[in-house]
């Protein structure tokens, strides 16, 4: 099993005016790999309650995944890839490259965002886009190999070369 974390960043969401829908489509979608909401957070888009947010589920809770949702676009309250690389030690490009490499398939929009995903300890940390839609094309894109990854940060395998 797979210990995931939500964290939803969203002003309008963290004050009840908007229903977390972005929230709902990553915990049905990580059932694919059988992963298991272990701690889901809403917060307003404010970088230091964003990075304390990220710290606490991956250093108390030692949550194996966390997907973040909200913050990654052009708007100036969008600074969830900045209060992510607050607390990272390593960043992944591979995996922000390919979701928008996918997802500019679909729109020339995607160029446009900003998200990252990175390592925290034993911790991946993936960046996804604000909307439903968007979640599903980006997350569809990742999920086939984040077991793997996830099984690598755990110590469990170490080969990522195909036979």
């Amino acid at each position: 099993m797979i210990t995931v974390g939500i964290l939803t960043a969203s002003d309008k969401g963290s004050m009840g005016e908007r229903q977390d829908e972005s929230g709902k489509v990553i915990a049905e979608m990580i059932n694919e790999i059988n992963g298991e909401v272990s701690d889901y957070r809403m917060v307003p888009d404010e970088r230091e309650i964003i990075s304390a947010a990220l710290k606490s589920m991956a250093d108390d809770k030692g949550i194996d995944l966390i997907l973040t949702t909200g913050g990654t676009g052009f708007s100036p309250r969008d600074i969830t890839p900045e209060a992510t690389l607050d607390i990272i030690e390593r960043q992944v490009p591979g995996i922000p490259e390919a979701m928008r490499s996918k997802s500019l398939e679909i729109t020339p929009k995607a160029m446009l965002s900003r998200a990252i995903a990175g390592i925290r300890g034993k911790t991946l940390i993936v960046n996804l886009p604000g909307s439903p839609k968007g979640v599903k094309e980006c997350l569809s894109v990742i999920l086939p190999v984040l077991p793997h990854a996830i099984e690598i940060l755990k110590g469990q395998t170490g080969e990522c070369a195909e036979k």
